[in-house]
């Protein structure tokens, strides 16, 4: 059937999302692609990911971590960590020593030049979000940042 000529296909001028504005996932989604881009372009200055940025971080943060404590805290897989420890091991940011609790595990330290560039990485992911976000007020987004951690911690 072919339509008549004078038929004509409905159009839309002003797109509604208002449905999808009401989705926690949808709003949050949206949030994290205004963000994610201009992170991932900033680290890649500093030959991160944004995986290899959050296990460097937590590295500097918490000197003696496992792989194990590493795992649990980013909801990663073992093997999917083992290439990034490697990885920064050869960079030289990080060095493995034995636990002192634990003789089967090895805990993960920054070296200087890790803690030197983890420094550098941290402040321009900080000011990256703050650019990302410039009509949130600092109370705003310590509000956000809380509620957001509400749904996975």
């Amino acid at each position: 059937m072919s339509s008549a000529p004078n038929d004509t296909a409905p159009s839309v001028d002003q797109v509604n999302s208002d449905y999808l504005e009401t989705l926690l996932g949808y709003n949050a989604r949206r949030a994290a692609l205004s963000i994610i881009d201009v992170f991932l372009r900033k680290m890649a200055e500093h030959d991160f990911r944004p995986v290899d940025f959050s296990v460097a971080s937590l590295i500097v943060h918490n000197p003696g971590i496992t792989s194990r404590q590493l795992c649990t805290a980013l909801n990663i897989l073992p093997p999917n960590l083992v290439g990034m420890v490697n990885a920064m091991e050869k960079r030289g940011l990080i060095i493995r020593r034995p636990h002192p609790n634990d003789g089967r595990a090895m805990g993960l330290h920054p070296t200087p030049e890790g803690k030197a560039l983890m420094a550098i990485a941290e402040e321009d992911a900080y000011k990256l979000e703050i650019a990302a976000a410039p009509r949130l007020t600092a109370a705003e987004r310590k509000t956000l940042i809380r509620l957001l951690q509400k749904i996975y911690l």
